[in-house]
């Protein structure tokens, strides 16, 4: 079982675009327009001697792919026993050749590919013996890369984890103002001695708890493929999934033999 994050270099890149163009392997590509991070599926269709063709998936109504040439943006597709991440630079913008299409995007092939486990996006439970505190704002309160005011910002509990979501729950008691699909900037300390992790997600549900006294909010993580910063925090979740794992499997160890001492 591969654990975390392997970077693959040299030729390997080249192999596995080669692997997901030939099944056909749907992408899934985060870019910034306007200060604002989109998600669009991709089919990779082409690769060249120096750039990888990608179209956008055909839909009723065709998404416009709003990237600039020069712009970054990151790739993900998930095959066989993990998930495949990187950053490239759009090279050029081309006309889709499918009915309803987006229209195609020429990029640099990558020089490295990450390749995460699949492991790591099973959702994680928090330990039972954390606490641990999520912050959130909207995306309109921060300021690149620095967090929004503390009198913006709202406050809940993390519930679980993975390398691509997180659950966590807000009081219904406190004032809610965010929507499903919203884009909000996260930040919580997986330990106590941690330094804070923070990125940008997307709100996928909001669902009252059975006694309705919380708002329980399903986040996709988003973006982290698209910068070497990204990447970082990206590989920092990967190792909090893992240490959250191992901390769950001892708490459980630890039970059964409580439980079986009092037995005996």
């Amino acid at each position: 079982m591969m654990d975390g994050m392997v970077m693959t270099h040299g030729a390997e890149p080249r192999g596995i675009l080669g692997t997901i163009i030939e099944n056909r392997v749907p992408a899934i590509m985060s870019y910034l327009s306007k200060g604002k991070w989109h998600v669009a599926k991709m089919v990779l269709t082409e690769i060249g001697a120096n750039r990888l063709i990608m179209e956008a998936s055909p839909g009723k109504k065709p998404y416009p792919i709003n990237v600039k040439i020069g712009q970054s943006i990151g790739l993900s597709a998930k095959y066989g026993y993990g998930k495949f991440v990187f950053e490239s630079t759009v090279m050029d913008l081309l006309a889709g050749d499918r009915p309803n299409s987006g229209g195609k995007v020429a990029v640099l092939i990558p020089p490295k590919i990450n390749v995460i486990s699949r492991r790591s996006y099973f959702r994680v439970a928090i330990p039972a013996e954390l606490c641990v505190d999520a912050m959130f704002w909207h995306r309109r309160c921060s300021d690149g890369n620095k967090v929004a005011e503390a009198e913006s910002c709202s406050h809940g509990s993390l519930v679980d984890i993975s390398a691509g979501g997180a659950q966590v729950v807000v009081s219904a008691a406190r004032e809610f103002d965010f929507n499903k699909g919203q884009f909000i900037g996260v930040k919580f300390t997986p330990m106590p001695y941690d330094k804070p992790l923070m990125f940008t997600a997307q709100i996928r549900n909001i669902l009252p708890t059975a006694d309705g006294t919380n708002y329980c909010l399903g986040l996709q993580i988003v973006g982290l493929e698209a910068s070497d910063e990204g990447m970082g925090t990206l590989k920092r979740l990967c190792n909090v999934v893992e240490n959250y794992h191992q901390i769950n499997k001892t708490s459980i160890k630890q039970r059964d033999f409580e439980t079986t001492a009092v037995k005996q």
